[in-house]
Parts: C-alpha cells; sequence; structure tokens
C-alpha cells in the first residue's frame, strides 16, 4: 500500500488551517503532519517534519510565504511548495514561481481542489489556479535584483519596523541594516522609504498578512 502524501500547513489564521485540515482528512493519501502559523515557524517543522509538500499561505507574519518558500528549498530542494494567496496579480505569481514554488492557487476561488493540487505539487507538476498567466523564463522578476537578506529586511521596512527594530530581530547590528536598507534603495532606484513601501506592495515583493483574528 502507497504510503500518505505527507504535508505541513502553514498559514497564519487557525481557522483557515483546521478548515484545510478537515477538507484533507477526507482524503485517505494524504496526511497532514504539522502547522505553521509564519514563515519561519514553517521553515523549522519543514525541517524537522520533512513533508513532501507544503502548503503556503502568501501573506504572513515575520516572513512571507515567498521567503520562507525560498528558505525551505535552500535546505530541502526536493519538496514541493503550493502556494495559497488572495493575490490574483502577475507579479505575486511570477514571484512565487521564481522563489520555486510548483502551484499557485488563489485562496477565495470556490473551484479550488486542494487535495488535486497537493497530489500534483508531490507529482513535481505544476498547479496554476484558473484564469491566471504562467511566468515565462524570460520574465525577469523584481525579486531576483535583491539578495535574500535584503528581502528579508523589505519586509520588515514594510511592516513599519525601525532600523534598531529590525536588526533585533535578525540579529544583526543597526549599521547593517542601515547599509540593506541602503542598498535596496539603490537597487530599486528609490529614495524615500515610504516609496520604497509602495513599490514592494505594487510589485508583489512583500505580500501583507490579513489582521489578526479577532
Amino acid at each position: 500500500m502507497t504510503s500518505p502524501i505527507r504535508v505541513l500547513l502553514a498559514d497564519d489564521h487557525s481557522l483557515v488551517r483546521k478548515g484545510f485540515r478537515r477538507l484533507l482528512d477526507d482524503s485517505s493519501d494524504i496526511e497532514v503532519v504539522g502547522e505553521a502559523s509564519n514563515g519561519p515557524m514553517a521553515i523549522e517543522l519543514s525541517l524537522q517534519l520533512k513533508p513532501q509538500v507544503v502548503v503556503m499561505d502568501l501573506a504572513m507574519p515575520e516572513m512571507d510565504g515567498i521567503q520562507a518558500t525560498v528558505q525551505i528549498l535552500r535546505h530541502q530542494p526536493e519538496m514541493g511548495i503550493l502556494i495559497l494567496s488572495m493575490y490574483s496579480e502577475d507579479n505575486y505569481v511570477r514571484n512565487a514561481f521564481g522563489a520555486g514554488a510548483l502551484g499557485y492557487l488563489l485562496k477565495n476561488a470556490l473551484e479550488v481542489d486542494l487535495p488535486y493540487a497537493i497530489k500534483e505539487v508531490a507529482a513535481g507538476r505544476t498547479v496554476l489556479a484558473p484564469g491566471l498567466n504562467m511566468p515565462t523564463q524570460d520574465q525577469s522578476s523584481e525579486f531576483d535584483r535583491l539578495t535574500q537578506r535584503e528581502r528579508e529586511v523589505l519586509q520588515h521596512i514594510v511592516q513599519g519596523k525601525s532600523n534598531r527594530e529590525i536588526a533585533a530581530v535578525l540579529h544583526l547590528s543597526v549599521n547593517t541594516i542601515s547599509v540593506h536598507r541602503a542598498n535596496l534603495m539603490q537597487a530599486l532606484g528609490i529614495h524615500r522609504t515610504a516609496d520604497l513601501v509602495v513599490y514592494a506592495l505594487r510589485h508583489g515583493l512583500v505580500a501583507m498578512p490579513q489582521a489578526p483574528e479577532k
């Protein structure tokens, strides 16, 4: 008998995770082995539990799904990442696949067949929500112009953190964060923090998490 596909659910809303778990529990060939509420936890649990597929929310606190995808695949390149998102814009899709994800589904699409998508990703095949455009290889991503550390710093900037706060989270010096901030602005041709935030959101470089549950 074939072993069930081991799946890790990563979403910052517990009700969403519970809904997905109930949906997947009906599939005898899929086993949910863990749940993560943010990007760093998704990375940690993927290393510990070694699931075949990570169902990853795009917009999570601390580290979004795209950055978490990059980190996970750096350590476990054979793992399949299925991104679930509220964003249908091409930039987000392109950045997700550029990070190494194999699937991109819209969370609000009623026709989403999550078990089918998980099985496709586990088999190494790509999955894309109906109506979205698969990025072509010649489409360069703004995401590719930034280093992994710059992407992490950018997410914290967009969340409104100061250089000192970012330094504390990333365990770096304030001066190092200042250098990364300056490099970000130079790479993107931007001179004000407010413009940097608008640019990052508009181009899908960072996904802001939804408001926390009441």
